[in-house]
């Protein structure tokens, strides 16, 4: 018989133990090892610590009773109580910080994972999401998360007998996650509603989750207001066709800005000055500011500029497939007067996610492009995806070269007592080369059991049985040389690389003096069969009994079993197709518990790779990486060759103490040198004094009327564009052989024609640097040439500056024209610049001698 309705049984706390409670529904306690303890000590049989209120919902009356009288327990509980209630409340970083800071920030991601208790994450994006959240608590960023509570998560993975991947999709009951729904005064639930095409509407309910003092708005449409079909808006994430996706995306962003607005008004939290979009899966946020500002009086121009002035957005993606895009009638349906932003000039919103400039289909809206356009400040999140989200968006800035592109980077982080064991965090810096070695082997150990008991598990769900397991009784080895691969399963992580000569990969796992072991884990999309068939192709080769005690698939990865992974492992490899990884978090996580890593040089570990952290993948260029098959196989042979002639070889060269102290030395770098730099407190501080702050400045200086006045400027400036050029140039007098010494200081003279703008419209500049082949300047600098006298006889404004020649070589100069207005976040915002129509004088460049 099945259940025709479910609900929860909660248990009723004796007065003494009411703040079990807090602690369980504060997700703190996933990443405060004391509180942790507390919970574990409390679970029944069979049942694990790490959720604590599936933990109060197992305990029985007799249990609670006798707790409560447990003088031990209370005095334990009571300090875990006090130190929360410290760390809610006390002063932290941002509270020292000068008084320029955003009163609130609003962060919006479609995925958040905090905790494996509260299972709402696909990979990488949403783990990022969960550790901004707790670093930003840590350091008291008085953040707002914003998602959607996926009441079937995104999947648990396991393995049919072939080896290929299957899913399920377990109801989350809210009753039973550490979340509590939003009421308002009068005990009625908080209810967002969106309405959508032919008189429909899409209601939510709001969710609350508080990751330390950050709380957590997650917008639930499984309500009973709404109709089937609505109803299943939030069923999965990354679920469902096109229009499930959109409506997910617009409750997201539209529901969300609504969520935020109801939370302030509920609870009296500061209404956010910024709002940072993770991805530009929740850019509609914006569209629902430019309603909400024409509501108050402003026209759409002018309420763009405001949107965009306290706006954040940050790519994750390095390749266009991965961007989210609809097509623009169906955006048009579900956002014009029929549906969610009513009065907003339908016309002016689709040319927001107009693809058109960067190569794409007229037809298409772009979530990204959409997103760039809504914000005044974006970055990509390592050094290297910067400069590739540059080039991959410079449509957006046509007059611009890649490299002033105005996206920044910040790169990622990760959440040091998320992810690094306790043994490794009480590690004293002055730790003998054998305590460190010791505490290696025993988390290998660690890893090695929990290993085998997830084998174990998942071979039984592919049906063997227990009479046939007992191999997997020495699967692994403690003592051999361990390397983690585990991260989601898109072609370009190139799962199977490891897999190009399965030969060499066998003399390596079953080397008589060096063996090798692997553990790799891993979810391919439900929709992506040839990810399922990576997971496949694997499988199998681990299947395969004379290698299987040295290699394993663990099928369902997720933050429980990572948090095993990183520390157990000695090695962590990456390798993607480079530069296809925006960061690759995974290794850091790795790094911080003393694993060393071996990676291609993409993402974070081209920006901060040192041979004492471990070894980079030598990735193949030219003719070679235009092959695809050749390009595997040479960079398959290196990683090989690695493994064979360097890694191995470290890991087994042993003292006459037995402890491999060059191997130690590494890691003892790692952890000293390599470990701050990827903390994400590191990376929120960054946000706050690099986008947080100035996006707060910006927003405050756009009053409703300068708001008016620059919406009509860039208005104005757009127009007359057209007709603004560079008429005439002379570089130096004394320069007519194109040679200069070095020191000298050419004066440079331009006229310009203005095209009716004034002279404070603009700004020009000589930009001078050394030149290529081409002429391309590259390593430029700008230098402002101020006005030198009245127009002439044809209106042209004269211009001069005088340039240092500081640099030998081939050295070039142009001039240019730029928009110029005080309240411009970057030189190239409008996208507009004004060059020499051809080259002026004998040639491009000065050579210098």
């Amino acid at each position: 018989m099945k259940a025709i309705r479910r609900f929860t049984v909660r248990p009723v706390l004796p007065d003494t133990l009411r703040p079990l409670a807090d602690l369980a529904h504060n997700l703190r306690w996933s990443w405060h090892e004391p509180t942790r303890a507390l919970f574990a000590s409390l679970a029944p049989e069979g049942l694990s610590g790490a959720d604590p209120v599936r933990v109060l919902g197992a305990l029985e009356a007799p249990r609670l009773a006798a707790l409560a009288d447990d003088q031990e327990f209370l005095a334990r509980l009571r300090a875990a109580a006090d130190d929360l209630d410290q760390y809610l409340h006390a002063p932290r970083w941002y509270q020292g910080r000068p008084g320029d800071a955003p009163a609130a920030v609003a962060y919006f991601s479609p995925e958040f994972g905090v905790a494996a208790a509260l299972p709402q994450y696909s990979g990488g994006l949403g783990i990022l999401a969960g550790d901004h959240l707790k670093s930003a608590s840590d350091l008291g960023v008085p953040l707002i998360g914003v998602g959607l509570l996926y009441r079937h998560g995104y999947f648990r993975q396991s393995l049919g007998r072939d080896g290929w991947q299957q899913e399920q999709y377990p109801v989350l009951d809210p009753g039973e996650l550490p979340v509590t729904l939003l009421r308002e005064a009068d005990g009625t639930p908080a209810r967002i509603t969106l309405a959508l095409p032919g008189g429909r509407s899409l209601h939510a309910h709001l969710w609350i989750a508080r990751a330390g003092r950050v709380p957590l708005l997650m917008l639930d449409s499984d309500v009973e207001e709404n109709a089937p079909g609505e109803r299943s808006v939030t069923d999965r994430l990354y679920g469902g066709g096109s229009e499930h996706r959109l409506l997910q995306e617009m409750l997201l962003g539209i529901g969300g800005v609504r969520a935020v607005r109801t939370y302030t008004r509920l609870t009296g939290h500061p209404a956010p000055e910024v709002f940072h979009t993770n991805e530009g899966h929740a850019g509609f946020l914006g569209l629902e500011r430019v309603r909400e500002l024409g509501g108050e009086g402003l026209d759409f121009d002018a309420a763009l500029e405001v949107v965009r002035a306290g706006t954040v957005f940050t790519t994750h993606t390095p390749v266009p497939a991965g961007i989210d895009r609809f097509d623009r009638a169906l955006v048009a349906r579900h956002l014009g007067e029929d549906g969610a932003l009513p009065g907003v000039d339908l016309g002016r919103i689709l040319a927001l996610g107009d693809e058109t400039p960067l190569g794409g289909e007229p037809g298409v809206f772009n979530m990204a492009a959409m997103g760039l356009r809504l914000a005044q400040r974006a970055n990509g999140v390592s050094t290297l995806h910067g400069a590739v989200s540059r080039s991959m968006f410079a449509g957006l800035w046509p007059d611009f070269d890649a490299g002033e592109v105005p996206i920044t980077s910040i790169t990622n982080g990760v959440h040091a007592p998320t992810w690094v064991a306790p043994e490794v965090g009480r590690l004293s810096p002055d730790a003998s080369d054998r305590e460190l070695w010791e505490l290696r082997r025993t988390l290998r150990e660690r890893l090695v059991t929990d290993v085998r008991e997830r084998l174990r598990a998942s071979w039984r769900q592919r049906g063997a049985a227990a009479a046939e397991l007992g191999w997997t009784e020495t699967v692994l080895d403690p003592d051999v040389l361990t390397i983690g691969f585990a991260r989601r399963v898109p072609s370009y992580k190139r799962l199977t690389l490891m897999l190009r000569d399965k030969d060499r990969l066998r003399s390596l796992l079953l080397h008589p003096e060096r063996p090798v072991q692997l553990v790799v884990a891993g979810k391919a999309h439900p929709a992506d069969d040839g990810g399922k068939r990576l997971v496949q192709e694997l499988v199998r080769f681990a299947d395969d009994p004379r290698v299987r005690h040295r290699i394993v698939f663990l099928p369902d990865y997720g933050m429980e079993m990572a948090r095993g992974l990183y520390p157990g492992c000695d090695v962590w490899l990456n390798n993607p197709l480079r530069p296809l990884e925006a960061c690759g978090t995974s290794g850091m996580k790795a790094a911080l518990n003393g694993c060393l890593n071996l990676s291609v040089l993409d993402g974070w570990w081209d920006e901060w790779y040192e041979p004492d952290f471990g070894w980079a993948i030598p990735t193949a260029d030219g003719a070679a990486a235009a092959d695809e098959d050749r390009r595997d196989d040479l960079e398959a042979a290196a990683l090989y060759e690695l493994i064979e002639r360097r890694v191995a070889p470290r890991f087994y060269d042993r003292g006459p103490d037995g402890v491999p102290a060059g191997w130690t030395a590494m890691v003892r770098r790692t952890l000293a040198d390599l470990g701050p730099k990827v903390l994400a407190d590191r990376m929120v501080r960054a946000y706050v004094e690099q986008l947080y702050v100035p996006a707060a400045g910006s927003r405050r200086a756009l009053t409703p009327d300068r708001a008016r006045d620059l919406a009509a400027w860039k208005a104005r400036v757009r127009a007359a564009w057209p007709a603004v050029a560079v008429d005439h140039v002379e570089i130096g007098d004394d320069l007519a052989e194109a040679d200069a010494e070095l020191g000298a200081t050419p004066v440079v003279r331009v006229r310009v024609a203005l095209g009716g703008l004034e002279p404070d419209d603009v700004e020009v500049q000589a930009v001078t640097g050394r030149v290529d082949a081409d002429d391309t300047l590259t390593a430029t600098r700008t230098v402002a040439l101020k006005p030198a006298g009245g127009p002439d006889l044809d209106g042209r404004q004269p211009y001069a500056g005088t340039l240092e020649l500081d640099r030998t070589g081939s050295f070039g100069c142009t001039v240019r024209v730029l928009p110029a207005h005080p309240l411009l976040a970057h030189p190239a915002e409008l996208g507009l610049a004004a060059l020499p129509s051809g080259t002026t004088g004998e040639g491009a460049g000065v050579l210098l001698r």
